[in-house]
């Protein structure tokens, strides 16, 4: 998957600004085809930034949201 395709639109709720401030980590809404590995290049490329840690999260609704830890 290519990298620019594979994040959609970064999250900007209350609990998203909280993992921010206190553990350094954003959250994106990404494809639902897409990997860890695939957010983690996407991120750095994108970004700039060194990437520790992706979690994928997936609701009910089929959305899938990647906690991305910096």
């Amino acid at each position: 998957m290519k990298a620019e395709n594979v994040l959609r639109y970064p999250l900007a709720t209350e609990k998203a600004v909280r993992l921010m401030e206190a553990e350094n980590k954003l959250l994106f809404l990404v494809e639902s085809k897409a990997k860890k590995a695939d957010v983690k290049i996407a991120v750095e490329k994108t970004f700039d930034v060194k990437v520790d840690k992706v979690n994928i999260y997936t609701n009910n609704k089929g959305e899938r949201r990647a906690y991305v830890k910096l």
